[in-house]
């Protein structure tokens, strides 16, 4: 074999560069902080959510006639709340996607990007889609469609508007937020690396003069998108409509057995390879999931939403080690997995285990690499179909990520099936780790018994 072909960079290692530059890519960091950043506001709504719905959770009749005069008689104001949060999911959001996109071009560039004018402009751009027009007699006017015409929505001079609001702010505008988010910040950024912008002398106020620095990038903005939306609404749409054909697509194949047994498999499968899978994966599924969580709430019933996830599948983290940790901590005879365990055993039950993945090892272990695919995989069909069955609720609750099994099952559908189905899937998972960490463990003492043995002769 000559130089040029054993030097010739493997499969692996082309897919771990490639992979590497997409989790590093500044869109992708961009979309992942937007998502924590939103975390709190879905949690908040999500939380007064549940007080409209415990009557329905805790059924007896002196609860519910408790509940009806005490908590009860301010069920419009946690639906304000809800409204106030879920309800303008899009405009979180876009917000946050365009400040943290803007920021780390910003720092990276070294370019006079302000994320708080990014922001701003996205909006902007962002409101310019809203309104729902048509094409008629050569020109563009606003839609006006009564509730009962064809639609159970009323549109009056081009707003859709239901219960929680206007409509297009809401989770289904989500996936049109992200793109006009993108494309404003691009514009921006456009502009000021050509100088397309108003620079005042060093003397004014840094926020009167980044003010002014905004203004030719905004009317880039206003100018692009109106074309834009001009466009398209004379052909017969708009961008919403637009976005919603490939999005939609997404959104059921990320809805389907099939498509959520995918999604854990490559999580599992970029983990082993060292790769941060749940931060890829989840870069494509989080605005997936935080519109499904809103159209549970507002009556539907979707099985891949809000924290799925960590509620229902990855206990103890990537890989549902939780019960496979504690085994560690305290049945391993190894002293290696022994410590380990005892090291792991707290950050598990908050669904962190790095420590794990990296000090077992995991990562490019063969020993250890089939539960860790496996075991999420059987947990996360084992959550599905109890939810698409209805033996467990619904998720209409957005809970933190690192809620303790159980608890965040319990939080997620706010039901004591939730709790009862993570605890189920924490001894499955456990069953299928079993053979393979036994396995693993007696490997691991006959190395330490014989090099014991050898310090010993020595």
């Amino acid at each position: 074999m000559s130089d040029t072909a054993s030097n010739k960079p493997s499969f692996k290692d082309n897919m771990m560069k490639w992979l590497g530059k997409f989790s590093g890519s500044r869109f992708v960091r961009a979309i992942m902080g937007a998502g924590y950043s939103i975390i709190a506001f879905t949690i908040i709504g999500s939380m007064f959510l549940v007080l409209t719905v415990l009557p329905q959770v805790i059924t007896a009749k002196g609860f519910v006639d408790f509940y009806n005069n005490t908590f009860g008689r301010f069920n419009d104001i946690y639906t304000v709340i809800y409204n106030a949060t879920m309800g303008i999911i899009a405009i979180f959001f876009a917000g946050s996607f365009a400040y943290n996109y803007a920021d780390i071009y910003r720092k990276e560039e070294n370019i006079l990007l302000d994320p708080l004018n990014a922001v701003f402009l996205t909006y902007m751009a962002m409101f310019m889609t809203v309104p729902q027009l048509i094409w008629k007699h050569g020109a563009t006017i606003f839609e006006n469609l009564p509730k009962g015409d064809g639609t159970s929505l009323a549109v009056t001079n081009g707003y859709g508007v239901s219960g929680s609001g206007l409509t297009r702010i809401g989770a289904s505008g989500i996936f049109t937020a992200l793109i006009i988010a993108w494309l404003t910040v691009q514009i921006y950024r456009f502009c000021i690396k050509h100088n397309w912008s108003i620079k005042m002398p060093a003397s004014v106020p840094a926020g009167v003069s980044n003010s002014f620095s905004a203004m030719i990038p905004g009317f880039m903005v206003a100018i692009v998108v109106g074309v834009i939306d001009i466009c398209l609404i004379a052909a017969g749409t708009d961008i919403f409509k637009l976005l919603y054909i490939p999005f939609s697509f997404i959104s059921n194949i990320a809805g389907a057995w099939w498509g959520v047994l995918i999604i854990y498999f490559l999580i599992g499968l970029l983990w082993w390879f060292g790769i941060h899978g749940a931060t890829i994966i989840s870069s494509f599924y989080t605005a997936i999931v935080l519109a499904n969580l809103a159209t549970n709430n507002a009556g539907g019933h979707t099985v891949f939403a809000g924290e799925f996830s960590n509620a229902f599948v990855m206990m103890g983290g990537s890989g549902a080690t939780l019960g496979m940790a504690m085994w560690m901590a305290f049945r391993s005879k190894s002293k290696q997995l022994r410590e380990l365990g005892k090291l792991e055993a707290i950050p598990a039950i908050f669904n962190i285990n790095e420590p794990l993945l990296f000090g077992l090892p995991v990562v490019y272990n063969v020993t250890l690499f089939i539960p860790f695919l496996l075991a999420p995989m059987v947990c996360s069909m084992v959550a599905y179909f109890s939810i698409y069955l209805n033996i467990v609720p619904k998720i209409i609750v957005q809970q933190p990520w690192p809620t303790p099994v159980g608890i965040g099952g319990l939080m997620a559908t706010a039901s004591w099936q939730g709790a009862v189905l993570a605890i189920v899937n924490v001894v499955i998972a456990f069953l299928i780790w079993y053979p393979f960490i036994k396995k693993y463990d007696n490997q691991l003492l006959k190395k330490e018994q014989a090099q014991a043995s050898e310090e010993a002769k020595a």
